[in-house]
């Protein structure tokens, strides 16, 4: 996986292969973040990064200056991964083992942007429940945006907060707002 832009352009980093991950791909990544460079400005925005699982949407963030970001996986050696990463590289990221749907009953966090990369074998109720509990709780913020990566054979669109997607290759980021 490699960072795209910021002040770690170019940077190459290699996770371990027991990681049970499917990182997003560079292009469908670089796509996602010029739609993301469009609406907001990296500095002044706080990240929610749901089933993190390497930290590449992580990264990206707090390459390009975002400060207040929230890495949330359930497996100790994502999580463990995620925060040696951003210490050597010296990003400001938070990391959280949890349960995602356990966090987002908890957490009081808000924020602009909440991303989530589920695996893409979920039932599309367990996607729908992603975005619930986020407009539920309130976590996102007024002109805050839920972002839901899945495969191109899974159809979110019918949930009520759901605004458009991008498809990218087999992959679709699903776009949801008050």
């Amino acid at each position: 996986m490699r960072i795209i832009s910021g002040k770690h352009k170019g940077r190459r980093l290699s996770a371990p292969k027991n990681l049970p991950v499917r990182p997003t791909t560079d292009m469908a990544k670089e796509a996602l973040f010029n739609i993301i460079n469009n609406n907001f400005y990296f500095d002044s925005i706080s990240v929610i990064d749901l089933f993190s699982g390497t930290g590449n949407i992580s990264y990206e963030f707090a390459s390009r200056g975002t400060k207040n970001i929230y890495a949330i996986d359930a497996n100790f050696g994502c999580i463990k991964y995620i925060y040696n990463t951003a210490k050597e590289l010296d990003l400001a990221i938070n990391t959280y083992k949890s349960d995602v749907y356990k966090f987002l009953e908890k957490t009081s966090l808000q924020a602009d942007i909440i991303f989530a990369d589920p695996p893409y074998n979920f039932e599309k109720e367990q996607f729908a429940k992603i975005a619930d509990l986020v407009f539920e709780k309130q976590l996102l913020t007024e002109e805050g945006v839920l972002i839901i990566e899945h495969s191109k054979h899974t159809d979110i669109s019918d949930h009520e907060k759901f605004s458009y997607s991008k498809r990218y290759g087999g992959n679709v980021f699903s776009f949801f707002e008050f």
